[in-house]
């Protein structure tokens, strides 16, 4: 079995408006809301194997505040151009291209892609995953190239507001 735990970045700092957006970092709401989601999936026993994440500021500061709620290295964060501003097929063929000894992956990175995305893997509509929301896809297959349009079952959803 493949999981797949697809994780929008936390809220971000909009008062600079001289960085480019790639390079907007979270402010205290993110900050505080990221060690929370990566408390809960800890809590839930469901530590990554692998994180890959965009390369935007605010997601790999995401990835990397979840990796210590964790316990992950955070050195050992994949960062993917491939994940910023691109379309959802472009997000399904890197989960296709994951190394199998890899079960758990954490996929951190921004809408509206991700939520498209699990909508197509897992062939029903969430409506939208609020800032750091965590969606956990479960898949019934060996390697991560099978993962198709439809295949995978929804586990759970986390977001911060729900665990106010």
């Amino acid at each position: 079995m493949k999981n797949l735990i697809v994780i929008r970045h936390a809220k971000s700092d909009w008062n600079r408006s001289s960085l480019a957006d790639i390079d907007r970092p979270l402010n205290n709401r993110g900050e505080h809301d990221a060690p929370l989601i990566g408390d809960i999936l800890k809590f839930r026993g469901v530590e990554p194997d692998l994180i890959v994440t965009s390369p935007a500021r605010r997601a790999l500061e995401t990835a990397k505040l979840i990796a210590k709620a964790v316990g992950y290295d955070s050195e050992a964060i994949i960062v993917r151009d491939g994940i910023y501003q691109q379309e959802t097929s472009v997000l399904v063929e890197l989960i296709r291209s994951l190394d199998d000894i890899h079960n758990r992956v954490y996929l951190i990175g921004h809408n509206p892609h991700l939520t498209e995305l699990i909508n197509r893997l897992a062939g029903e509509s969430i409506g939208n995953i609020p800032t750091c929301g965590a969606v956990s896809i479960e898949f019934q297959i060996d390697s991560w190239a099978y993962v198709m349009d439809g295949s995978g079952r929804l586990a759970f959803f986390h977001y911060p507001k729900r665990h106010l």
